[in-house]
């Protein structure tokens, strides 16, 4: 089971998803627009859709006139996978030092664990599309 988080990075990921599913799959959506645009640090968008990229959620067009593009339709793009991707690039350094503290009490990692679980399977069953047509009742 993949471990999903509910971060601020995984925010910026589904909110750079959802202006890339918004705007015409044929015409690339450079960074420094969407960075303009939400007021976000370019370099921090760069690194967060490095990890978008290395799961095949986004396609990178070079040269003028490029940017980035989704990979596949929104329908098909699952919220669980874009948080997954968005913690891709995430120091493995915090992750383990941050789990050690808390395997220190099994009943709470026990429910941590089945909490992410829960969470998996919920997101797993929202798409990019579901999300920009506001159709989350479930």
């Amino acid at each position: 089971m993949n471990q999903i988080k509910l971060t601020t990075r995984g925010q910026y990921a589904v909110m750079v998803m959802l202006k890339l599913a918004k705007a015409n799959h044929n015409q690339p959506i450079p960074l420094s627009d969407i960075a303009d645009k939400s007021e976000i640090s370019l370099s921090y968008l760069e690194q967060l859709v490095s990890g978008l990229r290395r799961h095949d959620l986004v396609k990178s067009h070079r040269g003028s006139g490029g940017g980035y593009v989704l990979s596949r339709h929104a329908d098909k793009t699952i919220i669980a996978d874009i948080l997954l991707a968005a913690e891709d690039n995430t120091s493995v350094k915090r992750k383990s030092s941050n789990k050690q503290k808390v395997n220190n009490c099994e009943q709470t990692q026990r429910l941590w664990t089945y909490m992410e679980k829960q969470l998996y399977i919920t997101l797993s069953d929202i798409s990019l599309g579901n999300v920009l047509r506001g159709d989350l009742s479930f």
